[in-house]
């Protein structure tokens, strides 16, 4: 008889004498402890159930541990917890640097109306005769050289430039039109027709001014523009020395940059772009 029959049989019988069911009770535990022995000397050493890898398998089978969910659970709640914290620090960051750029572009524009350059209002005449003032030219952003047509070299290198960085900005279409303008520091020689034949050699927009005497020299003087004749040779060919710079001119006609000799063509148009970027209209 198997030992699980003797254990069922052993508390099944009607009990004859307290003793005696003492000792039935001894002989079934008996048994069944040779039961055990039996199955630990032919299944290998004892494992808890519990600890058993088929019930851990049988276990794991019917879904993740309660902890690893709660784990899971509280991770996705502090990455959303901190990109909700990042993106508030970096639009208030965004806010606070927008808000400072403004100030000092406000602050720039005050201090630029300060400055006694390029504040009068010339009134001279265009390459085609017409009367022009600085009104003319208010919403556009001006590149503006002052030379003369019968200056051997420098001028004519510099309105190349000049004429450079214009058709470098006309290939964006995302920048507004930058209007070029050639101011004669020598109205003596440089009449409407002299500069009608002399601006045709550079950027097509090109606009020459000229006029009397007076209203030239006002015009440079606004701009703070040196111009000296020098002495006339035997057949009156003479030389006119003057400030050699390029000014840029931002649509509300404020005077907010300059570039010598020394920039090129690249360094003036990255310069320009930047200006363009941060202008604020003055209200």
């Amino acid at each position: 008889m198997s030992s699980l029959g003797i254990f069922v049989r052993c508390f099944s019988m009607a009990p004859v004498s307290q003793l005696r069911l003492h000792h039935t009770q001894r002989m079934c535990l008996s048994q069944m402890r040779g039961c055990c022995h039996s199955l630990r000397r032919t299944s290998g050493p004892y494992v808890s159930l519990a600890h058993s890898p088929l019930m851990q398998r049988a276990f794991l089978s019917q879904g993740s541990n309660p902890s690893d969910r709660a784990s899971k659970f509280k991770l996705s709640t502090r990455l959303v917890v901190t990109l909700l914290f990042s993106g508030g620090i970096l639009g208030t960051w965004w806010y606070v640097h927008t808000e400072k750029q403004r100030m000092q572009d406000r602050k720039r524009i005050e201090q630029l109306k300060q400055v006694a350059v390029g504040q009068g209002n010339f009134s001279l005449l265009d390459h085609r005769g017409q009367r022009r003032n600085k009104r003319d030219f208010l919403g556009s952003w001006v590149l503006m050289y002052f030379g003369f047509t019968h200056c051997p070299d420098i001028c004519p290198d510099e309105l190349d430039k000049l004429s450079a960085v214009v058709s470098t900005l006309d290939k964006e279409p995302s920048l507004p039109v930058v209007q070029p303008i050639f101011i004669t520091v020598d109205p003596e020689r440089d009449d409407v027709a002299a500069l009608d034949r002399y601006v045709k050699d550079f950027h097509p927009r090109l606009i020459g001014l000229t006029g009397t005497s007076e209203e030239v020299k006002s015009a440079g003087q606004d701009y703070r523009v040196y111009a000296s004749p020098g002495t006339k040779d035997e057949d009156g060919d003479y030389i006119v020395d003057h400030t050699i710079l390029i000014y840029l001119v931002n649509p509300d006609g404020l005077f907010v940059d300059y570039y010598n000799r020394m920039k090129d063509e690249e360094q003036i148009a990255k310069s320009i772009r930047n200006h363009m970027k941060v202008y604020v209209k003055l209200l």
